[in-house]
C-alpha cells in the first residue's frame, strides 16, 4: 500500500555480483594428490616421447631407459636449487606452474623442473652418454608437455602396495631409535620426505623403493639379510632388497647412507652405516 503512495512506486533491489576470481593456481597437491602413492610412469606417454623405452615406476619416480638414455620422472622436491633457472619452454602451462630448466651436469643430462604454485616442483630429466644436448632437451620438453597432459587431464595414476611391500613402512618409526645415536647424533630428530618414503636423520638418510639397476660389489650380511656397502664420495650406502610384490621380476630396495662431513667417506663412516644396517633390517617385512 505503501508503495502505491510513492511516486513511480517502489524499486526491486539487486544483489552486487561478485568479481570472478579467475585461475585458481595449481599446487602439487590439487595436480598429484597423495604424494606417497604417486605413479610417476603414469605422467610419461612412454610411446609418444620415449617409443621404445622400458618404464618402471619406484616409490618416487618414473625410470624409462632406452639403451644408454635414461628418462626419468620425479622426485618432488621442495628446497631451493641455485641451478634451476628460467627459460622459455615452448608449452603452455596451467595458472601459477612454471617450468625451468637445471643448469647441474649439462653436458650429459637435460632436466626440467615443473614448480607449482606452493613452491613443490616436478623434476624431470633425459640423460645418455652422447653429446647431443638438443636431443636430450627436445625429448625432456616432451616429457614436460606429457606431465602437464596428464595432471591437466586428472590422469594421475595411483600405486597399490601389497602387504609386506616396503611401500607401507614408514621410514622415519626406524631411524627414532638409540641405537643409531652414533650415526645420526644423538640430538637428531627424523624428518619426513616429501614422498613419505625417505627419512633424514642428521648424518643418516634412508630410502625405501624399488631397485632400477643392476647391484654391483660382494655381498656381506647385515642385520639378518645380504647386503652391499659402498663408498660413493662423502657417502658411505649399505642397501638390501627383496622381490617387490606386485611387480614380477622386480625388486624393492631399502637404502641407509651416512654421510662424513668431514671430507670423503672411509672405513668409519662405513662402521656406522653397517651399525644403521643392522639395527634397521631386521625390522623390515619380509615378503
Amino acid at each position: 500500500m505503501l508503495c502505491a503512495l510513492l511516486a513511480g512506486g517502489c524499486a526491486a533491489t539487486q544483489a552486487t555480483p561478485e568479481p570472478d576470481p579467475g585461475p585458481t593456481p595449481l599446487t602439487a597437491t590439487d595436480a598429484l594428490g597423495d604424494f606417497g602413492s604417486i605413479d610417476y610412469c603414469s605422467l610419461l606417454n612412454v610411446p609418444a616421447v620415449a617409443p621404445g623405452a622400458v618404464a618402471v615406476p619406484t616409490f618416487e619416480d618414473c625410470h624409462a631407459t632406452d639403451g644408454p638414455r635414461t628418462l626419468r620422472v620425479g622426485p618432488l622436491a621442495f628446497d631451493s636449487d641455485p641451478n634451476i633457472k628460467p627459460y622459455d619452454y615452448p608449452g603452455s602451462v596451467p595458472d601459477g606452474v612454471a617450468v625451468q630448466q637445471s643448469m647441474f651436469n649439462d653436458r650429459s643430462a637435460c632436466t626440467r623442473a615443473i614448480t607449482f604454485a606452493d613452491g613443490t616442483r616436478l623434476d624431470l630429466s633425459v640423460a645418455d652418454d652422447g653429446d647431443d644436448q638438443a636431443a636430450r632437451c627436445g625429448v625432456a620438453d616432451a616429457a614436460v608437455g606429457s606431465a602437464l597432459a596428464a595432471i591437466t587431464a586428472r590422469k594421475v595414476g595411483r600405486l597399490t602396495f601389497p602387504d609386506r611391500s616396503w611401500g607401507r613402512v614408514a621410514p622415519c618409526v626406524l631411524l627414532d631409535n638409540h641405537d643409531l645415536d652414533a650415526a645420526a647424533g644423538r640430538a637428531t630428530q627424523p624428518s619426513i620426505g616429501l614422498s613419505g618414503h625417505s627419512c633424514i636423520r642428521g648424518k643418516v638418510s634412508f630410502k625405501l623403493t624399488v631397485e632400477t639397476t643392476e647391484p654391483s660389489g660382494p655381498a656381506e650380511p647385515l642385520g639378518g639379510r645380504e647386503a652391499r656397502v659402498r663408498v660413493a664420495g662423502a657417502f658411505c650406502l649399505v642397501d638390501t632388497t627383496q622381490p617387490a610384490p606386485g611387480l614380477p621380476g622386480r625388486r624393492e630396495l631399502a637404502e641407509i647412507s651416512v654421510v662424513e662431513t668431514a671430507g670423503t667417506a672411509g672405513d668409519g663412516t662405513c662402521a656406522l652405516a653397517r651399525t644403521a644396517a643392522t639395527s634397521i633390517f631386521p625390522r623390515l617385512p619380509t615378503p
